[in-house]
């Protein structure tokens, strides 16, 4: 995980630094169209959707297309979120098959419940970690895109992220927030001893319990370095909207007491959190 401060994020909101000289590179820079064509075919192959049969996916942070003609090739309709005019702009001048929306992820998808087949996602998941604004809070951004994105797809439906995560916090506030919603699922690493082909895809499934795909370049993999990261459970209650720690919430500290009694210590009543009445001090 790569915690350079020449990362884009820090560097500018999406919608400033995705301008129209960047946005161009992403139409001229033959490096730049091969690697977003990699990853678009590896997160419709984590998508596991039905064989030859056109379906109709949403591709959020759609920038200018390029994972879109991805899915054009393979007979699939879709729809693309970005909330760079720029890029849409070079999507529009490069004549993509699939309908564009200008759009900030971080407010929600605005579509009716179970209209997708499937979602993509490449390089923009983790835009949303960062405040941009004095009214952004990351946690509440990412929980609301990932509870409007569990409500517009189709239930049993597949959500696949290519990410790349600046540390394991960053990451842990991703998962937690996707499970807040109702998703399940979990992390796979393709490559995870390579510097330069180690790719992270978020892969959530929404209302089932699917089962997490291995990433490639298992078979040599570190016995100490796990290609699979997964989450399963049903919705979740968080106490650190603000992005603080789950440190000290009610669960925190129950789940405390109830570790010190199993360990035959002495848990004094507390009633904030139980109910009981604490004996006066005099």
């Amino acid at each position: 995980m790569s915690s350079s401060c020449r990362r884009p994020e820090h560097m500018a909101p999406p919608e400033v630094f995705y301008n129209d000289e960047e946005a161009r590179k992403y139409s001229q820079n033959s490096r730049m169209i091969e690697i977003q064509s990699q990853m678009s075919e590896r997160a419709v192959e984590l998508l596991n959707l039905p064989e030859d049969q056109p379906c109709f996916l949403l591709d959020v942070g759609c920038g200018s297309g390029l994972s879109g003609d991805y899915l054009s090739e393979e007979g699939h309709y879709w729809v693309g979120v970005d909330i760079s005019t720029a890029m849409l702009d070079v999507a529009l001048d490069r004549e993509v098959e699939g309908d564009l929306l200008l759009g900030d992820m971080g407010q929600g998808m605005p579509f009716r419940p179970g209209t997708f087949d499937g979602c993509i996602s490449i390089s923009a998941l983790q835009w949303l970690c960062n405040a941009d604004k004095k009214s952004h809070s990351p946690p509440k951004r990412l929980y609301t895109f990932f509870s409007t994105l569990y409500s517009s797809l189709a239930r049993g439906a597949r959500a696949v992220f290519q990410i790349y995560p600046e540390n394991s916090e960053q990451l842990e506030l991703i998962t937690a927030q996707a499970m807040k919603a109702g998703f399940t699922g979990g992390m796979v690493v393709d490559y995870p001893n390579s510097t330069k082909a180690k790719k992270f895809f978020l892969c959530l499934f929404a209302g089932v319990m699917g089962v997490l795909p291995k990433g490639l370049g298992s078979e040599t993999a570190d016995r100490g370095v796990s290609n699979q990261v997964q989450f399963t459970g049903q919705r979740s209650r968080f106490k650190n909207m603000k992005g603080k720690s789950a440190k000290k919430s009610k669960d925190w500290i129950l789940e405390k007491k109830e570790r010190r009694r199993r360990q035959g210590r002495e848990v004094r009543a507390d009633t904030k959190y139980t109910g009981r009445q604490r004996k006066p001090r005099f």
